[in-house]
């Protein structure tokens, strides 16, 4: 609770955010990360999130979403919990993969799809990770845009952030070779931007290479959705506690 009133947590997030054991849910599904830790605060969470979001769709909904500008007149805390998916491997460039979408006619846009989706693991594995979704320059970019524009908004607002997750999906190859230099490049910004980080790989790492989670071997079963919130929970805790 804050001053007497429900803690209220703004999550900015990518599929880890609300994909659960068996596929995507509503933002309200109780045993999603972000409730949990809201729950455990004594509130709720507001979920502003996109299949494959990286740091740049967090920059995109801060500058383009109304939704979002209302939220941050009254939440208590801001969650960044994207970056899991700027490492990811991405053979075509992301304006051409994500505009597969609007293919025409439709028998074109399956058949294309069809053909990216069965190339992409070998891709993924051929090119050793590379290109990805979003260089981790551009990611920091991206971070230090938004926590500076979130500052200048709100300047007692807690932000944390997140360190990437792990993965073992077919779709990919297994592949995410750039996942610990971003990993570290974030742990860097972090330090440098006073934006403390949740490790979701010490969370969530062996509860997804352990075949745990969901069966694409990215997303989580409800126990890694369930430590992840609390974890989240305690490291946003103390922070609202200075804030007060």
């Amino acid at each position: 609770m804050a001053d007497g009133k429900p803690v209220r947590l703004l999550v900015f997030g990518d599929s880890l955010s609300f994909h659960g054991p068996t596929g995507p849910c509503a933002a309200d599904e109780a045993r999603l990360w972000p409730n949990v830790a809201a729950d455990a605060l004594g509130g709720g969470a507001d979920l502003v999130a996109g299949f494959g979001w990286t740091a740049r769709d967090l920059w995109w909904s801060l500058i383009g979403d109304p939704r979002v500008w209302a939220d941050l007149r009254r939440v208590d805390a801001v969650v960044i919990a994207v970056g899991s998916m700027d490492p990811l491997p991405s053979p075509l460039p992301t304006y051409l993969r994500t505009g597969l979408r609007y293919l025409r006619p439709p028998w074109l846009r399956r058949k294309v799809r069809k053909a990216y989706l069965a190339a992409q693991p070998r891709l993924a594995v051929a090119l050793r990770g590379r290109p990805v979704a979003l260089p981790k320059k551009l990611t920091l970019h991206y971070l230090d845009k938004s926590v500076y524009a979130l500052r200048v908004l709100r300047p007692d607002l807690p932000i944390v952030a997140i360190l990437p997750s792990v993965h073992r999906a077919p779709s990919y190859g297994g592949v995410y070779t750039q996942r610990d230099a971003t990993a570290e490049a974030i742990a860097a910004w972090g330090s440098r931007a006073d934006v403390p980080l949740l490790d979701l790989s010490a969370v969530v790492g062996d509860h997804v290479l352990g075949g745990q989670g969901n069966p694409d071997g990215m997303h989580w079963g409800w126990e890694g959705h369930t430590n992840v919130g609390k974890a989240m929970a305690a490291l946003i805790g103390p922070l609202l506690d200075q804030a007060r």
